[in-house]
């Protein structure tokens, strides 16, 4: 799924720029804790969360992922945004909640991380 379609899909604004709108991202993970997206979260993931502090980004800087989508309509303070600029990692904000935000990215074709057993 391009980024673009994930900002219409979700009526997202997109909060800071980094990735070509035709960026295909293949995988969602939803989480709020961190240590669970280090240990599933593969670099061409769109890493959903409701957690609004640099470890966010500091994640995703460790995992190679460009896009971070945070949900319940929270809005990253200056600090992460500085943060994702200098990582180069694109934000996008959205005001469903996490729950609806992963059924409406499922339902138009993205796919979820499977937890190894």
């Amino acid at each position: 799924m391009k980024i673009k379609q994930i900002k219409e899909i979700l009526n997202a604004d997109i909060v800071t720029d980094f990735s070509n709108e035709d960026t295909d991202i293949k995988y969602g993970f939803a989480s709020d804790l961190m240590s669970d997206a280090l240990a599933l979260v593969k670099s061409d993931s769109l890493l959903i969360t409701g957690l609004n502090n640099s470890q966010v980004i500091r994640t995703a800087e460790m995992l190679d992922m460009s896009t971070i989508l945070f949900v319940r309509g929270k809005k990253p303070c200056q600090d992460v945004i500085d943060l994702a600029l200098e990582n180069r990692v694109t934000i996008l904000a959205t005001k469903y909640t996490m729950f609806k935000a992963c059924g409406i990215l499922a339902n138009n074709g993205m796919e979820g991380i499977e937890a190894d057993d």
